[in-house]
């Protein structure tokens, strides 16, 4: 085979691995391999969304707790008269040996909450869970959009790496032949090391898109809480290249109230607003009901007893409490409305840079890559019949090279913004 020949054969497996990425795939992933939406799939169970997912468990404990009311309090005394055993004797022995007679109590006392305490307590630690439901939910999302950043970082780095095997073994292959020709003098020495230098730089990108790649795969390994010794091999997941995947009829504040993140600071926000109730509530006085059995052995009766006990209020008024409940209560609201704010800045950031990335692609696909194959052809044709230098030639080659590596950072950065904005559009 000749030069030429392998250089051409170089060109259309590049060609045509760039285009199966622009192709979606029709065939699912086969055995041992990891598609998008595995990856996705395990990104919602990974570490991270573990802890979250325990958040949630400890606030819906909250709600036990809460829900709970002061606990009855038990007594029992024994009171020893002052002349239980002072007309003791017998036996010889000495006076006060005997056993004395007591005076035996049980009582009972308890707590009564007034205000509606126990149930705002209840409503604010349901409002919580609820809030930490949404944060497991945005914690998953968020997971899902850092797993799918670095498949497409993995599957990006996989496919340079058979774009540049393939440069670098058509690089080699000319540095051969140019040492041939060097020898039979139909090639200057200096235009050989040239075709060398070349060759060496290929390989030399060759084994950096090598090390880049087990980086990658490392980094989703991480992210995913995989085992570390497993070797990720990605099927080939790139998105189609189409319309916005989000209705244009899709309101703003539709999709701003869809978000797990600001359902959760408005639950927060209701929240607070029932732990200020309940601060308020403190200044309703609870008693303390108790009731109370005493047994005289000395008058063979028992007396029963009624109390009622609360606390002076004299001068504590909860005002320390109260302001705190309200600050919290002022803060919750201050997070909700810049959550707001946040959620429609990335509304409109995520969506131009999907279109921004979308027409990038297209035009790499439909102009640039179609023209430095055709360069990089006319360049061989008129190398071959003796037209143009070398250096000509090797920058024509350079110049493709180039053009279909920045082309699938281009397509990776498509499919992320893509798959971006279906993980963020409101679930039905």
């Amino acid at each position: 085979m000749s030069i030429r020949q392998l250089l051409l054969y170089a060109v259309c497996l590049a060609n045509l691995s760039l285009a199966a990425q622009t192709i979606p795939a029709a065939h699912p992933a086969t055995a041992g391999t990891l598609s998008l939406a595995q990856v996705l799939e395990a990104a919602k169970l990974n570490a991270t969304a573990r802890i979250s997912q325990q958040d949630l468990a400890a606030a819906k404990s909250d709600i036990l707790s809460a829900n709970r009311a002061p606990l009855p309090i038990f007594s029992a005394k024994a009171t020893d008269p002052a002349n239980s055993s002072s007309g003791a004797t017998g036996a010889g022995l000495p006076a006060g040996n005997f056993p004395r007679r007591t005076d035996k109590s049980l009582g009972l006392d308890w707590t009564y909450e007034r205000g509606g305490k126990r149930a705002l307590r209840t409503e604010a630690a349901q409002l919580n869970a609820q809030a930490a439901q949404a944060e497991y939910a945005e914690t998953q999302i968020l997971q899902q959009m850092m797993a799918k950043d670095l498949y497409f970082d993995l599957l990006s780095a996989q496919e340079r790496t058979q774009h540049l095997n393939a440069i670098a073994v058509a690089a080699e292959a000319t540095a051969n032949s140019a040492k041939v020709r060097q020898k039979a003098g139909d090639l200057s020495a200096q235009d050989m090391m040239r075709v060398e230098i070349d060759a060496e730089r290929a390989m030399a990108d060759y084994r950096k898109s090598l090390l880049d790649e087990k980086r990658a795969s490392l980094n989703l390994i991480q992210t995913l809480s995989m085992a570390s010794a497993q070797t990720v091999v990605l099927s080939k997941d790139w998105p189609q290249v189409s319309n916005m995947p989000l209705q244009q009829s899709q309101s703003l504040n539709d999709w701003i109230s869809g978000r797990p993140d600001v359902l959760a600071y408005q639950l927060r926000v209701q929240a607070s607003q029932a732990l200020l109730e309940n601060a308020k509530a403190l200044g309703k006085i609870d008693p303390t009901i108790g009731v109370s059995v005493d047994s005289n052995p000395s008058t063979q009766k028992r007396l029963t007893e009624l109390r009622v006990q609360f606390p002076l209020q004299m001068k504590s008024t909860y005002d320390g409490e109260i302001g705190r409940a309200s600050a919290q209560y002022f803060q919750a609201q201050t997070q909700w409305e810049q959550a707001k704010l946040n959620a429609e800045a990335e509304w409109q950031s995520m969506r131009e840079a999907y279109a921004t990335s979308m027409a990038r692609h297209t035009i790499y696909v439909q102009d640039i890559l179609p023209r430095a194959q055709k360069v990089l052809a006319q360049a061989e044709l008129a190398y071959a019949k003796g037209a143009i230098p070398l250096v000509d030639l090797l920058d024509a080659r350079r110049t493709l090279k180039t053009s279909l590596l920045e082309a699938l950072e281009v397509q990776a950065e498509h499919a992320k913004t893509f798959t971006a904005l279906q993980l963020r559009a409101p679930k039905p």
